[in-house]
């Protein structure tokens, strides 16, 4: 049987629909910050997919690694420690994050966050690929034509 906090939780949760393969604008902090479930994903296309997560209080991602996917992942609210590596007993990057910290995952990287604040930890991740060369910036708008017609050739 389910506890009456977990039913009233499940009841008032927020579902938010996968706009996936069509155009979408969100407030994305918003959706972020008002999620409560563990993940949700918001847009789903072919090469690149957003999710939104809450992570309770002492919970976790959970070591994974991701093949031929690249992970972006921002937090907008709450507390936690990142923790990467080449192997799976070898995750010798570790980091504190915090609202506004981005943590950004190359693919075939071992890594886990743990939620180590006294609130959930609310982030977004997404999933991808690259579009632009390595070390791409482009001071102008002119200049980043210029180099997106050379790209194109």
């Amino acid at each position: 049987m389910y506890d009456i906090n977990v039913i009233l939780i499940i009841t008032t949760m927020k579902m938010i629909e996968d706009k996936g393969k069509q155009p979408a604008v969100f407030n994305l902090e918003e959706l972020v910050i008002e999620n409560q479930a563990y993940r949700q994903t918001i847009w789903t296309g072919d090469s690149m997919q957003v999710t939104v997560m809450s992570i309770p209080v002492g919970g976790e991602i959970g070591l994974e690694a991701h093949h031929n996917i690249e992970q972006f992942i921002r937090v907008d609210k709450g507390q936690g420690k990142v923790y990467m590596g080449q192997k799976e007993d070898d995750l010798n990057f570790v980091q504190d994050i915090e609202d506004g910290y981005s943590v950004h995952v190359p693919a075939e990287i071992y890594h886990n966050i743990i939620n180590t604040g006294t609130e959930p930890l609310q982030l977004y991740s997404i999933y991808a690929g690259p579009e632009h060369p390595f070390g791409t910036v482009h001071m102008t708008k002119a200049e980043a034509d210029a180099a997106e017609e050379h790209h194109h050739e």
